[in-house]
Formats: C-alpha cells, structure tokens, sequence
C-alpha cells in the first residue's frame, strides 16, 4: 500500500486547464503540467483495496494500485512496466478514456476517487521523458504474415503485440496518414499529434509495416489480401454514421462531425495552404449531439472562431449526483463539463430538431425545434415549445451505426450480426476462416479502451491460429458484459 492514511488526509487535485482566453487562440493541449510531488500524494491517496473494483472498471485489466503504489515510492521505471504489462498505449487512454476506473474506485463510494487517469498518464509521461519506452522487436520472425486494416487503437494494439510474437504485420490505412480517427477525430487541444507520431515511430522500430493511403478493397481486393497474408485483422472501425432525416436535410451547411474534425486537426497541424473547406469562423454553429464528439466540434468551432455556438442534446439534463439507478461501481450519466464546454456555447436539453429552415440561395439559416418528455421510453413533444435558432453550420455528432458495407466486406463474404457489426464469436474469428475482427467494427461504438483490450484479446486470437498456442494476454472476451459501453 501507499501512504496508509492518504484518502483520508489527501484531497483529490487533477492538474490545471490553462486559462480560457488564453487556450483558445492556440490548438495545443489544455492542462498546464503537475508538479511530480503533487502526483506522488495523489497516487498515494491509493487504498491498494482487497478486491480492487478498479481492475474490473479497465477493460485491459490495468494493474492500478501497483503502479499507484510505486508512483508514490518513485519508482518510476517499475511503475510503466506494470503500466505496460496491460495496456500498449497509455498515453491515449491517459488522455482521451472517461475513466471507468476512477467511477469503480472503491474510494468514491463516499469521496471523491482517486486520479487514476492522471497518474496513468503522468508515468507513461515520464517514461518517454527519461527515454525508457524503447522498441521491443521480437527475438525471432516466425515466418507468418497479418494484414491489420485500419489503424484506430484496436489495429495499432493488435498490430504491436502480433509483432512483438514475431509475425510480419503490414497495417493498411485508406487515409494519407496512419492513426485512423485518433490522428483525424481528436482534436489537437485534447491530444496533439506527436503523441501519436511518438508510438509509431517504435512500432515502426519493432518491425511493424505501415501502408497509408491504401483503401482495401478497392486498390487491393480481399481476395488478394486472403493469397498474400496468413491472416487478416479487420480493425475498420464503426463509421457508419447516424443521420437525421428531417425536413431541410439537403440545404448545404450540414455536416457530420467526422466531415468536419479532420479539417480542424488540418488546419491546426498547419497542413493547408487557406482556409479550411469546412470553417466555423464568424457563423451560429449548431452541434446535434451532447456527447464527446460533440465537445470535439464546439472547441474546434471555438478556437476557429465562432459568432456562437448551441450544443443539443434530446435527452433531458443528466442529474450531477450519481443516480439511484446507476450504483457504484457502474458508470454513471452524470452532468459533465468538459475543457470545451469550459471556454463558450450554451447547451440545451430535452429538444428535439423539427427541421431545418434555409436561405433562398439553398444554404441552411435556422433550426425549429420542440421541446421533449422522455414518457414510458418514447420522446414526446411538448406542444407551443417550438422556437427557431440561428445557424449558418450545423454539425451532426449523433454516433455511429456500425462499420461502412464496404467493398472489402461484400469481397470477404463477412456475414454481419443484427446490429449491422462483423459477426464474430469468442476468439474475435469472423464467419471467415483466418479472418478477425477487433474494435468497433465488431463490437459496435465504444471506448478507446476497449478498442485496445480488444486489439489485444484479437492479437492472441490470432497468434493462438497461426502457431497452435500463444503466450499473448488476452484481457477480454467479446461475450463481457461491461460497466460502460
């Protein structure tokens, strides 16, 4: 155990946003840096539990209170060997994961739970900092080749670990650059690109073989792709975003989120010549959709510099207590404030869009909404509650439905489920021999964290057919219920 009575004497302390009108003129990280001393007393808050709730909040089973525990002693090297032993990237966890962990931290029964993302994310910090995170390549090429499709979290955590087995892995990418939507869905300010760039530069190291700009299916079949690798991973992810068929859906100005993050991570990269295609600055920015993709689109908006910004939600105003009907250690739908919604907008709850009104020249103006009641599990409308709103750009972040039915798919005769996913059973084998799946493609939208358990589970799955056993861990099961999906 750490500091014995350090949840008792210690307060919880995350680290501190840089100031709003500072932040926003630049498209660099939020948080200002934590002192080491500070972490140390914060992992000491760590009650090293007997049964530790937080390992079953972490899809990837992460080893918390031991890496708590040598944080607190300075222990620094020790502490992202247990961190590593579990999770290929803590720095994206560490940055971009809600933390299910902390809301099972057996601490928050009746205080305030410990930072446990912080720390994750400080020692994996310190580890490149000091140089120690360095490529692991195998000690031997067993002869075998994978072919991952798509490079999101699960494709690059299934790609690492199968190369560090000793397999040639190739990890195709239709877009310009590797990284899928953690390079081209996360904003700058939540994770800049260097993180990324940083990691595959070891993979690279390890033996891992990149092909961006390659969109299988189309510049290579799968039947091609069958004849030239031993197996193949679809790591594709859930794509296939939700639309909104209302009235007014064709005026121009309407976007989804996934049409319009990529410009900004442009535009903040310094990677184009003008203005972005999409660009937010100086108009009424509409954002459908309270959740993270959501606040990704408002900061992004912001920093580009809005007239303003409404951020819908049709679901009513989430209660900022924990509610009755979520106990620990399950994930509750609180009332959350993100860096984003810190810095401008205003947030509605309980609407719903009518239609969308437009201008003579076919480009979108306003929205009519209504108000809702959510009665007997259906939204109902409250009747004299219809308003309009301006907007000059409207922004669809309602979630995905699923992976694209594309080429690839119809080429591998993959059969789907009835949720639209590849189908799969418990080794994350599709209906397809020597064919797999990992990550939302299978499993449908979810964390970033279980995007890296399952690239892991995947990998073992896969390495287990190939040499007829494997030493890989496999953290999860398809079949695991979660405590947040």
């Amino acid at each position: 155990m750490a500091d014995p009575k350090g949840f008792l004497t210690t307060p919880r302390a995350t680290p501190t946003r840089r100031p709003v009108d500072v932040r926003i003129k630049d498209w660099k990280e939020v948080y200002e840096p934590q002192e080491f001393g500070d972490l140390q007393k914060q992992a000491g808050r760590c009650m090293d539990c007997g049964i530790p709730f937080c390992h079953n909040g972490c899809p990837l089973g992460n080893l918390i209170p031991e890496w708590n525990d040598l944080i607190w002693r300075g222990e620094k090297r020790e502490a992202i060997d247990r961190l590593h032993a579990t999770n290929n990237f803590p720095e994206f966890t560490g940055r971009l994961c809600p933390a299910p962990c902390e809301t099972a931290c057996v601490v928050g029964i009746n205080a305030d739970a410990v930072t446990i993302k912080q720390v994750e994310l400080r020692t994996i910090e310190e580890a490149f900092g000091a140089g120690v995170v360095t490529p692991l390549p195998p000690d031997r090429l067993t002869g075998k080749t994978v072919a991952v499709i798509g490079s999101g979290p699960a494709g690059l955590a299934a790609a690492q670990q199968l190369t560090r087995a000793g397999h040639t892995v190739a990890v195709y990418e239709r877009a310009d650059r590797i990284g899928g939507l953690l390079r081209y869905g996360i904003p700058e300010f939540k994770m800049e690109k260097s993180i990324v760039d940083r990691r595959l530069a070891q993979m690279e190291a390890e033996g891992t073989r990149f092909r961006a700009g390659v969109n299988v299916g189309v510049d290579i079949t799968g039947e091609q792709l069958r004849s030239k690798y031993d197996a193949v991973v679809l790591a594709v992810g859930s794509t296939n975003w939700r639309d909104i068929p209302v009235p007014g859906r064709e005026y121009t100005g309407i976007y989804q989120a996934m049409e319009y993050l990529p410009w900004g991570n442009k535009q903040a990269l310094s990677e184009l010549d003008a203005a972005p295609a999409i660009n937010a600055a100086g108009k009424h920015v509409v954002i459908l959709g309270g959740g993270d993709t959501g606040a990704d689109c408002l900061g992004t908006a912001i920093r580009q510099g809005a007239a303003s910004v409404t951020q819908l939600e049709i679901m009513p105003r989430p209660t900022e207590e924990r509610p009755s009907s979520q106990p620990w250690p399950t994930y509750p739908m609180i009332y959350r404030v993100s860096s984003a919604h810190e810095e401008a907008g205003e947030r509605l709850y309980a609407v719903s869009t009518e239609q969308f009104l437009g201008n003579a020249d076919g480009s979108v103006r306003a929205l009519q909404l209504v108000e809702t009641t959510f009665v007997n599990g259906k939204f109902e409308k409250v009747e004299g509650s219809e308003r309009e709103i301006p907007a000059d750009l409207v922004f669809l972040a309602m979630g995905f439905v699923g992976p694209e039915k594309s080429e690839l798919l119809a080429q591998l005769e993959v059969d789907l489920d009835e949720r639209g996913n590849i189908k799969r059973d418990k080794n994350f084998t599709t209906s397809v021999e020597g064919v797999f799946v990992a990550g939302d493609a299978g499993r449908g939208q979810s964390l970033i964290v279980w995007a890296i358990a399952e690239g892991r589970s995947c990998a073992a799955s896969v390495d287990l057919f190939l040499e007829g056993s494997t030493q890989l861990p496999s953290p999860i099961l398809p079949t695991e219920r979660p405590l947040m999906v």
